[in-house]
Parts: C-alpha cells; structure tokens; sequence
C-alpha cells in the first residue's frame, strides 16, 4: 500500500459524480451518435468548439440525454460507507462534475447523497472551467480558504486526476476494472471506494 498516511489528515475532499460515486448508466457512445458527433470525440470540448447558433440546439439535447441517465444512475459500491466516515470525522466535502446543476441534483437523489453535499460545494460545468482544467479545484480550494496539501481529489476517469494534479492535491484513481495505468497523475489507486477507508 503506498504512502500510507497521505489522506489520514486531509480535511478536505472533492468528489467526481459519474462513475465514482455513482454506477453512471450513461451510454456516451450512444449519446455522441444523437449528437452527431464522431466517436471517442469529448462531447463538451466539441460542442464548446461549434459556433453558437450550431451548438445550442445541441447542448439542449445534451442536457435531456444527461437528465434521462441521470435518473438511471445506481451507488458505487462503498460510497456511503466513505461519506459517512469522512462526514463524522468533519471532514468537508464536495463534488467536481462536468454535468450540469440539475443533473447533478437528480443523480444525488437518486442516489440517496444529497445529504452530505451542500449545494455550495457543487461545482458543475457552467460554474467553472471543466476538468481537466483544475479551475474547479482552485474554486473549491478558496471558497474553502483550504491549502491543497489539505486536500484530495477522488475519480474514475484521467480527467479527474488531471485537474486534481494541476491544482496540486492528491489524487485518487478509483479503477474499478482494476487495468487503468494513469500513475503520471495518480497518488493512490484503488478498485474499491471502501479501500479508502484503509488510509483514513
């Protein structure tokens, strides 16, 4: 187990949602089809680079796939075992996601989290420049007036570790599938949320 006693005193955690906290039920390939968009092609780096009048009707589109899925979405396994345990040791929480608002809010009460999110610590893709840039990180960071060495970010996909490095703090590589090598960007990889806890 590496460095062991890296998140034991973090007070400080920020959350990716789809398929970290939650199982995402999205079909990104198919949702790329609906879009018209080319496949393994980042839908909002795609739609951010049409011209306006283009891109609208399709980021209304893209909002109705989301919140279709958004209501499909199941717990990570281990995910309210972890948010229990940081919540009763005081330790802030917040979630970093390149949904929007109200697909965040749906999958959250699907789920059965929203509890331990104030909406304050909600950062979506309208409210800061979407990971991989780790503006949404920084944001938390002041918000929080939190140092980054406070801090953790914790996700399944290399964006996440991405912003997370950028802004300085350890990340956490949930790799469910156990085969995902991103240890340029990884201070801990797990397969399971609950080998979090082996660290606290």
């Amino acid at each position: 187990m590496p460095n062991n006693d890296l998140l034991k005193h973090r007070g400080h955690w920020i959350f990716d949602l789809d398929g970290t906290l939650t199982v995402s039920a999205h079909d990104f390939d198919h949702m790329r089809r609906e879009l018209g968009l080319k496949p393994q092609t980042p839908i909002l780096e795609a739609l951010g680079e049409m011209p306006p009048e283009d891109a609208a009707p399709l980021w209304e589109q893209l909002n109705e796939l989301e919140f279709f899925y958004a209501g499909k979405s199941s717990l990570m396994e281990g995910a309210p075992e972890l948010l229990q345990r940081l919540h009763d040791d005081g330790r802030r929480l917040a979630i970093l996601t390149r949904n929007t608002m109200p697909v965040v809010r749906q999958t959250l009460e699907t789920c059965r989290l929203d509890h331990f999110f104030p909406l304050e610590h909600i950062l979506d893709r309208d409210a800061c420049i979407p990971k991989p840039s780790p503006d949404g990180v920084q944001r938390l960071l002041e918000f929080w007036r939190a140092d980054a060495t406070d801090t953790v970010m914790v996700g399944d996909y290399l964006y996440d570790l991405e912003a997370g490095k950028g802004a300085g703090v350890a990340t956490v590589h949930l790799d469910t599938r156990g085969n995902v090598d991103w240890s340029a960007y990884t201070d801990i990889r797990v397969e399971t949320l609950g080998e979090i806890l082996d660290y606290l």
